[in-house]
């Protein structure tokens, strides 16, 4: 009787047979990989050799990656990120040519956790890490119909020193997600303290929550906006969410954020610009409510780049104010594009808001393996 292969090796088997297509790495490392599996089995470390891919060639040194190294997590690679001088972020570049997305290969993932994105979707890893510094990982997770979270700024430790750049994670769902934030974030089942990454178990329903199509700024592709529209009506109608009427008004934050990264933070209009936002955010959230957005105004674009579109629109300002935010999938458009859901929770909420991705997981319709990966 043939033995059933290891989580490890049906990782690597999957990534030989599917990735020459997609593209989703730059590095795979099978020898070692199969080396920690066993040593994570025979020690019986709580992951206990689960499959992981690491973001770019530096993801192995980022202390998520080493967490979950402690912890019996198994990095199977590295995945692919923009090259080079790439003006555009939202597109990877893998050790055998560009990144494609797994449900329309004429259209990018998504970036600059592209490949994570694609790893995950394709079911090649159980989980990736990611790095968002304007909606890197929550880009691609909405392009890839796949979860993605970027953590509050400051919770895990970043080599960016803008501010702007949190450490994520990109799975399958928000309950596979767990265990990367159950073994990289500090105190995740504290005492009954004041901490705010005590997890409220469970999330009390409805959650009350704030929608706004376009944050009062963006201009949102009128079909992505529907997509997310009826989950949200979805998400009402099944008494997971509770709407409440909040003015979601912020100020376009492109030229703070633009000024932050240039290393000029103290701008006048940069500070006034977050000060009003972190003002209004404040208002949004308080009493735990959450705030509801597509994740992205505009579908996948295609590999050219998306010309003078800012696929960045809806993401960025929660870099600007460091607010955990998560994409989950919302539905498809027409042509078969996958379309996020974001919801947005209070500083170092992480928890709770992973708790409610959990909750609204479970009122919409089940995530679908994109086409590619039924090779």
């Amino acid at each position: 009787m043939t033995p059933t292969p290891s989580a490890v090796a049906r990782a690597l088997e999957r990534i030989d047979r599917l990735d020459p297509a997609l593209h989703a790495f730059i590095e795979v490392w099978p020898d070692e990989a199969l080396a920690r599996e066993r040593e994570a089995v025979a020690r019986r470390l709580p992951l206990g050799g689960l499959p992981f891919a690491v973001k770019g060639p530096s993801g192995i040194r980022s202390f998520a990656a080493r967490r979950l190294i402690a912890a019996g997590g198994v990095p199977v690679g590295a995945t692919s990120v923009p090259g080079p001088g790439t003006h555009w972020q939202t597109w990877g570049q893998g050790a055998h040519g560009r990144t494609v997305n797994p449900w329309r290969a004429d259209r990018t993932p998504g970036g600059s956790s592209a490949g994570s994105a694609v790893a995950v979707a394709a079911g090649m890893v159980e989980l990736a890490t990611g790095s968002d510094g304007a909606g890197s990982v929550r880009i691609p997770a909405a392009w890839c119909g796949v979860f993605g979270l970027k953590t509050t700024n400051g919770l895990l430790p970043s080599p960016d020193r803008s501010g702007l750049a949190s450490a994520g994670v990109l799975a399958r769902s928000a309950a596979a997600a767990e265990p990367y934030l159950r073994h990289v974030l500090d105190g995740y089942e504290p005492p009954a303290t004041t901490s705010p990454l005590k997890m409220p178990t469970p999330v009390r329903l409805p959650l009350p929550a704030v929608y706004s199509e376009d944050l009062g700024f963006a201009d949102v592709d009128p079909e992505v906006a529907a997509v997310v529209g009826r989950a949200v009506d979805r998400l009402v109608a099944a008494g997971t969410v509770r709407l409440v009427e909040r003015d979601a008004g912020l100020l376009d934050p492109v030229g703070a954020w633009t000024a932050v990264r240039g290393g000029a933070p103290d701008d006048p209009e940069a500070v006034r610009v977050r000060r009003t936002n972190d003002e209004r955010l404040a208002a949004l959230l308080a009493g735990g409510a959450l705030l509801l957005t597509p994740a992205t105004p505009n579908r996948p674009h295609g590999h050219e780049g998306p010309g003078a579109f800012y696929s960045t629109a809806l993401t960025w300002a929660f870099n600007l104010s460091g607010h955990p935010a998560a994409s989950l999938p919302a539905g498809f458009t027409g042509d078969g594009c996958p379309v996020g859901l974001q919801l947005v929770a209070a500083h170092g909420a992480d928890l709770r808001l992973l708790a409610a991705a959990r909750a609204v997981e479970d009122a919409l319709p089940p995530a679908r393996r994109p086409p590619a990966a039924a090779r």
